[in-house]
């Protein structure tokens, strides 16, 4: 393969799971990067906030990275912005909304005056480098989504973004399929397209269908307070929300910090538009009967901290569930979080609330019909299925080799794979670091897998803390040894077996005295060992042992 026309493809982030999503696209010294979203802990990661993308390979080659190229503004897809743009310094491109959203984050980081940022519109082209990237109007569950054609010198490479396709938009107009018809009539080197949807057979319906549902619900529902949970980025569906509202002479109050946020940037760039005198403010809810309130909140998901979770929890300071009240789930359940979801409506429901949750939520990925119109207009050489997890990514190869294209040109890539990609081969040539790194409280990046595998035993099997006070000339036992237990045994009803546990250490530290012990390491992993043993054949049970021994 002559290197003059290859281009690298490095997933860093985004397969094997939903989320974090971040590529690098890079010829000779040219680097573009595409999104940089942030993935939220599963329930083995103890404690903490978020992952964030590894971004190792392009701090090392930080002198070739052109610029940041970013398709929507869902979390994740920007969620690491601001802390990709504390390692690297590179321009932003989005369009208009997305921005928006981005200059939240970067103004609560404090980077704002230091990042250039350029709004693009669709159709517009920006020039990075050796590369040429041209916005694609696509639907999405979030206005103002884009699609990328990046031109290399290897060919056009198309990245869908998330995306379904919507002929009858909420907002703005319906997904350009001319200009992906226009790139594959010119030829397509490789499609990088959604697969969240990929194992749904027909067409994602249009975001429209569910406004009709709600419009219904409203109707139904004249003399109660409505509550609806939705995603605060969904502001297609805020929108028809309102319209509901106010058609049926509702007021509507906006609660969840990041649903304020989204909707007030929303409103001033004109994505959302609300009527007159609709819109009130959370404490003059009191001033109007039950029965003119609309609540739009965050919570869908079951998130502990959200608001409809704490209202749900009877912990909210402004809120309060009244049996009368109608609660619309307006999403589905992201995989991972069904648990929490209904364990917040079984809560709505013990506080004498209706739950509704059928048919008021369309998805914002596009199902196999669309994704097949895709690969139909696009007729790329090579396809390279991105947005999911391993199973959605073997389901898309499947459907892209059911549409023509050889089964060794369709590439299954894991994170950190380095994809060189010509008109004659595509090949996996290398591999950079591209495990998550986490975020907890202020520290990223501090608390590692040795951390975590630490917090789950401890949440496992509690610990046990022995002190001891040894002479430093002889070794004799001074003091001890005191034994502390936390989250293993309740200390008042265990003295005996802590007794135990004391003589089995006492005798640990004669054998050591006997045997003429002197480390301190070596001492303490004897004590681990005999009290770890012991522990295990009285309880069945390892709880982390920590010796701590202090010399007079």
């Amino acid at each position: 393969m002559s290197e003059k026309e290859a281009v690298k493809i490095i997933p860093l982030g985004g397969l094997e799971q939903i989320g974090m999503n971040i590529t690098a696209f890079e010829y000779k010294d040219n680097i573009v990067v595409v999104d940089c979203g942030l993935a939220f802990p599963d329930e083995e990661m103890l404690g903490i906030d978020l992952v964030i993308p590894d971004i190792t390979y392009l701090k090392e080659n930080a002198d070739k990275v052109k610029g940041l190229v970013i398709t929507h503004g869902h979390e994740d897809h920007i969620g690491a912005i601001p802390y990709a743009l504390k390692e690297i310094n590179m321009p932003v491109y989005a369009t208009k909304l997305t921005m928006g959203l981005i200059e939240n984050k970067l103004r609560e980081h404090n980077l704002l005056r230091t990042t250039r940022r350029k709004v693009v519109k669709h159709g517009q082209s920006i020039n990075l480098g050796c590369f040429r990237i041209e916005f694609i109007k696509t639907n999405h569950s979030i206005s103002d989504a884009a699609a990328l054609a990046i031109y290399t010198p290897a060919g056009v490479i198309v990245h869908t973004g998330d995306f379904k396709i919507d002929y009858t938009p909420v907002f703005g107009d319906a997904i350009d399929l001319g200009r992906f018809a226009e790139l594959g009539k010119k030829g397509v080197l490789a499609l990088m397209c959604d697969s969240t949807n990929v194992e749904r057979e027909g067409y994602t319906p249009s975001e429209r269908t569910v406004g009709r549902t709600l419009q219904h619900l409203f109707e139904e529902n004249m003399d109660h307070r409505i509550i609806v949970a939705t995603f605060a980025s969904n502001v297609d569906r805020v929108q028809q929300i309102i319209n509901c509202a106010h058609r049926t002479g509702k007021k509507v109050v906006i609660e969840g910090r990041s649903m304020v946020t989204t909707i007030t940037t929303a409103a001033e760039l004109g994505y959302i538009k609300i009527p007159n005198d609709t819109l009130i403010e959370i404490e003059k809810m009191r001033n109007y009967p039950d029965e003119q309130i609309v609540l739009i909140t965050t919570g869908s998901q079951g998130e502990t901290m959200a608001a409809l979770s704490r209202m749900a929890a009877s912990t909210h300071r402004k809120v309060s569930i009244k049996p009368d009240d109608v609660i619309i789930f307006s999403s589905h359940p992201i995989p991972g979080n069904e648990k929490a979801v209904t364990k917040v409506m079984n809560e709505l429901a013990k506080q004498g609330a209706t739950v509704i949750y059928q048919d008021t939520h369309v998805s914002g990925h596009a199902c196999q019909e669309e994704i097949k119109l895709i690969y139909t207009l696009t007729k790329p050489q090579y396809a390279i299925p991105v947005h999911g997890e391993y199973h959605h990514l073997k389901k898309h190869r499947d459907l892209a080799i059911e549409m023509g294209i050889p089964k060794e040109r369709v590439i299954i890539l894991q994170s950190g794979n380095v994809l060189t990609l010509s008109e004659d081969e595509a090949k996996i040539t290398d591999q950079v670091p591209a495990q998550g790194i986490m975020v907890d409280g202020l520290g990223v990046g501090d608390v590692g897998n040795i951390v975590i595998r630490d917090r789950q035993h401890l949440s496992q099997n509690g610990l046990f803390i022995v002190v001891v006070t040894l002479d430093q000339y002889n070794g004799m036992v001074l003091a001890g040894p005191d034994i502390v237990s936390r989250g293993f045994v309740y200390v008042r009803e265990s003295e005996a077996l802590l007794e135990e546990a004391r003589n089995v250490v006492l005798d640990t530290l004669d054998n050591c005295t006997n045997n003429g012990v002197k480390d301190w390491n070596k001492i303490k992993s004897m004590i681990k060992e005999d009290l770890g043993g012991f522990i295990w054949r009285k309880m069945k049970r390892s709880p982390m042992i920590l010796p701590i021994i202090m010399e007079v």
